[in-house]
């Protein structure tokens, strides 16, 4: 067969089937309650694998009223381990509500978001920052009927995304007031993740005003061993000392378990440091790093809910930040 120089339309499928359009309509849509045999069903469904059919997005949205695609939009961050997996959750999730996820990333030189939103004019928006009310209203006179925000309260519910890094920082308090009268945070020195780390931050302090403690002593921990040792001196110098630490993630826990090293000093003897994200090197590091580990499977799920109970106007379920989230004790607190 001749290489065709335009698209395939499902007029084309109906030729090479020997059926109507709309009986292609009606299998490739999978519509109930139509008497369409099996035989049929599998003759079409051929001819559209070797044509290689596949419907358009402006058909789709005119056939429904909205396309398929969710687009989420991420700011200028790096792409580490935890960012990486809950895309891969997310494209799962909305998969298994037949929703295509697609992902821009905001670094520079890309194209304008907006740029981005009318050419794909998605069903919703789901947003990794903050944005301004005027911002939601173009993306809604583009087309989109759904936006929201996982980092911003009033936009997504409660169990994700603010009240969940609140959660991160509190577990790790939590864990380390057992045996620590003062804490220390260890501040990424990433102004491009400073979302995260001052809603963290935020779960650490309440805890410590919850208990009576003084508030957690911030540093700022490149991921430099002699630098780590700096904020590691000042940390153990205060009066009295601060020795638990919860980190902004594991790469930075083990910055400070590296500038422990560089001064001779082992946690936890003689500093206690917790992590977030269970990444796989956190097993490996010396010692093996205590660290949060979120259920990102689970927090893909309940933002593909959310989604698409929005855009079916219904109500979406919430359930507690703390339900996503767990400890993974080992030698470093």
């Amino acid at each position: 067969m001749a290489p065709r120089s335009s698209r395939v339309t499902s007029a084309d499928v109906a030729r090479e089937a020997g059926v109507s359009r709309a009986t292609v309509s009606f299998v490739l849509n999978n519509t109930r309650h139509q008497k369409i045999t099996d035989a049929t069903r599998q003759r079409v469904l051929a001819a559209a694998i070797r044509l290689g059919y596949a419907p358009s997005a402006a058909a789709r949205t005119l056939r429904y009223g909205r396309s398929d695609v969710v687009l989420g939009l991420l700011p200028e961050w790096p792409l580490g381990f935890t960012v990486g997996h809950l895309v891969q959750e997310l494209t799962v999730a909305f998969a298994k509500r037949d929703l295509t996820f697609v992902v821009h990333s905001g670094i520079r030189g890309a194209r304008s978001l907006s740029e981005i939103w009318k050419t794909l004019t998605p069903a919703a928006v789901l947003a990794f920052e903050t944005f301004s009310d005027s911002d939601a209203t173009a993306m809604r006179a583009a087309g989109t009927e759904v936006v929201v925000a996982l980092y911003d309260s009033k936009w997504l519910g409660t169990g994700v995304g603010v009240a969940g890094e609140r959660a991160i920082g509190a577990a790790q308090a939590r864990h380390l007031v057992a045996s620590h009268r003062r804490l220390g945070y260890a501040y990424p020195d990433d102004e491009r993740v400073a979302v995260f780390a001052e809603l963290r931050l935020d779960g650490v302090r309440g805890v410590c005003t919850d208990l009576g403690l003084p508030a957690p002593e911030v540093r700022a921990v490149p991921l430099t061993p002699s630098v780590a040792a700096d904020a590691i001196g000042a940390w153990l110098a205060a009066d009295p000392p601060v020795t638990g630490i919860c980190a902004f993630n594991d790469e930075v826990a083990m910055s400070v378990l590296a500038g422990l090293r560089h001064l001779g000093l082992e946690a936890p003897r003689d500093m206690a440091v917790v992590g977030v994200d269970g990444t796989p090197v956190a097993a490996v590091a010396c010692p093996p790093l205590t660290t949060v580990v979120q259920d990102l499977p689970a927090i893909a799920e309940q933002c593909a809910d959310t989604v698409t109970a929005a855009l079916s106007g219904a109500q979406a379920s919430d359930s507690p930040a703390e339900a996503h989230i767990r400890l993974v004790v080992r030698e470093s607190a």
